[in-house]
């Protein structure tokens, strides 16, 4: 089996991939948690890696945190950025792999609404998360190249699968405690992955590489998951409230601040449709993305 170093494999997309990723590949994970096979804090130090790998998967990053202070901005290019040069010593010192597979965000495209966005729109994100990713996808292209890596960056849009965090995870909360709604019928979409899909991904790029939006090709609405959750979890179908109502909840929730269920800012999230074109991934690596509304499970 080939070996394969998997950075961030102890979080929430380590705990949904690493099944089939073991089914190929000998597994090591890089990371600050106690499950974690090599323990190393990429933000702060080059690890000490024991030996060569054949596939890098490098997940480790920082996300689903709105910064206040420069501390915080600063602590996003720690991790996503200076965490990947950091990697990057650490494979020179042990020896480069064959192919380094690099999971970036759709946020690097900085769109808050849009339709079908490709792999060719500009890299307008301007938040740290963004700019951050952005910066180490720069810096990976330059290292691949000069040190003959195949190098993949996958952005994915919202991941789902078991105990997601950002959006999704915040919708299956909201549903359980029973004060999830959805606005104007909840016929947004926005585009949607299973996790898993980056373990069946892997293979086809070892050899490929590029650079690839992976998401769902149904890229159901938030009603259909919504619906799909509160089945799962036994409850009623989510009501739907007209704009109207969820803008007055949202300035009154921007008085409350952070913890309030709903503000202008996840209005604006909620409302407003943001769709990928997964089709690159499709043709070029002959792919065929899982059908969330099928496949989650809570």
């Amino acid at each position: 089996m080939q070996k394969l170093l998997f950075t961030g494999g102890t979080g929430f997309l380590g705990k949904n991939v690493m099944p089939l990723l073991k089914e190929r590949y000998e597994v090591t994970t890089c990371g600050i948690t106690p499950d974690d096979t090599l323990k190393s804090n990429l933000a702060k130090e080059v690890p000490d890696l024991p030996e060569r790998y054949d596939v890098v998967l490098h997940a480790c990053g920082k996300a689903h945190v709105v910064p206040k202070t420069d501390a915080e901005k600063q602590a996003f290019y720690d991790v996503n950025y200076q965490g990947t040069v950091n990697l990057c010593a650490a494979l020179e010192n042990v020896g480069v792999p064959k192919a380094l597979v690099f999971i970036s965000t759709v946020a690097v495209y900085g769109c808050e609404y849009g339709d079908m966005i490709d792999e060719y729109h500009p890299l307008n994100g301007k938040t740290p998360y963004a700019d951050s990713k952005i910066k180490a996808e720069e810096y990976l292209t330059k290292w691949c190249l000069n040190h003959q890596v195949k190098l993949s960056i996958l952005r994915p849009s919202l991941l789902a699968g078991k105990n997601a965090p950002g959006n999704l995870g915040s919708m299956v909360e909201g549903i359980k405690k029973g004060f999830y709604m959805n606005i104007a019928g909840g016929k947004v979409v926005k585009s949607i992955l299973m996790a898993e899909d980056i373990a069946r991904l892997l293979p086809l790029l070892e050899e490929k590489g590029g650079i690839y939006n992976v998401c769902d090709t149904r890229q159901p609405s938030f009603g259909e998951i919504s619906q799909s959750v509160a089945k799962q979890l036994g409850k009623h179908k989510p009501i739907s409230i007209p704009y109207w109502m969820a803008w007055c909840m949202a300035k009154v929730g921007d008085l409350l601040g952070e913890k309030a269920p709903i503000n202008s800012y996840k209005l604006d999230k909620m409302t407003k449709s943001l769709t990928f074109s997964n089709e690159k991934a499709r043709h070029e690596l002959n792919w065929e993305p899982l059908d969330v509304l099928e496949n989650y499970k809570i």
